[in-house]
């Protein structure tokens, strides 16, 4: 018997676009935009099983563990997305926060019909990065109901991996495979049944939320700044440059000789001008406190 998506809040109508092709450019960004404004709204009310999710993410990378995005289409496409950008922001290691596509990475690109279908495929993508129960695996789907995600989560939760599952339908089919489920309901989509709007502006809020907190429990900030960006090219070696000034009170000069001694970390620059240490120092420190910063600097203070 075929599910009927017509009872999905993600499938359904919605009241205040059904003569949005008769309204005039403005109009359409208008009632677009009033939309839109629902959906933080929607992400408040599920900021508890965040908090959840992030607790599990941390304690993933307190093992050594990853944390692992799974999906298809758009949602697979955002997971990817926060990924890729935790290295340049983190300077984490590629493995440590990773996207999987139904379809392969070429997915991200265009789309790969039918490989969402297929719960086996899910389970696959896993295996081939050798899953662990130190991971996290956080399975996305607007509609709840992806056999690919389903796949992946039964499979993580089998081994023991703790598991998420992100929708924007209430009671969703990915919602019993998981350990904590996170359910942003923000409605009818203007154009219906297309999930890349306000649902997937949800989720990308909402992965967001789970990396950038999950990085700053580990330690990749100082107050809130990017205290462990990956120096990569000028315009980045000139903010970690910015972001000594900024914590260090020092000049331009002095923060950049630091950098360059440091071999480029900025954290391992900030030690050593806050305590006047040298790099050796200062990198045991950051090594003893699991590269706190503000920990190895009190660790000197005290």
């Amino acid at each position: 018997m075929k599910e009927n998506l017509g009872l999905l809040t993600t499938e359904s109508r919605n009241e205040q676009s059904m003569e949005i092709d008769t309204a005039e450019p403005m109009e359409i960004l208008r009632i677009m935009n009033e939309e839109d404004q629902k959906v933080a709204l929607a992400v408040k009310e599920v900021l508890p099983e965040i908090e959840a999710t992030v607790k599990f993410v941390f304690q993933s990378f307190q093992k050594g563990g990853r944390l692992i995005y799974m999906g298809a289409g758009t949602s697979g496409r955002l997971g990817v997305l926060d990924a890729v950008e935790c290295p340049p922001t983190f300077s984490t290691d590629p493995e440590m926060v990773q996207g999987l596509i139904a379809g392969g990475a070429g997915a991200f690109l265009k789309a790969v019909e039918g490989a969402e279908d297929s719960p086996e495929l899910g389970v696959e993508d896993l295996k081939q990065i050798g899953l662990t129960k130190d991971d996290t695996v956080i399975g996305i789907a607007a509609s709840g109901r992806t056999p690919y995600v389903i796949g992946a989560l039964k499979y993580a939760r089998s081994i023991g991996a703790k598991t998420v599952a992100l929708s924007c339908n209430k009671d969703a089919a990915i919602s019993k495979e998981a350990d904590q489920r996170i359910e942003v309901i923000v409605g009818p989509e203007v154009l219906t049944g297309s999930t890349r709007l306000k649902a997937g502006t949800a989720h990308k809020m909402v992965l967001n939320m789970i990396s950038t907190s999950s990085m700053i429990l580990f330690g990749k900030a100082y107050e809130n700044l990017m205290v462990d960006v990956h120096v990569s090219n000028e315009k980045l070696k000139e903010r970690a440059i910015g972001i000594i000034q900024k914590i260090t009170g020092v000049t331009y000069e002095t923060a950049l000789e630091a950098l360059e001694n440091a071999d480029l970390q900025a954290k391992t620059a900030i030690v050593m001008i806050k305590t006047g240490k040298t790099k050796l120092i200062a990198e045991k420190l950051l090594a003893e406190t699991n590269g706190n910063v503000r920990k190895a600097i009190e660790a000197v203070e005290k």
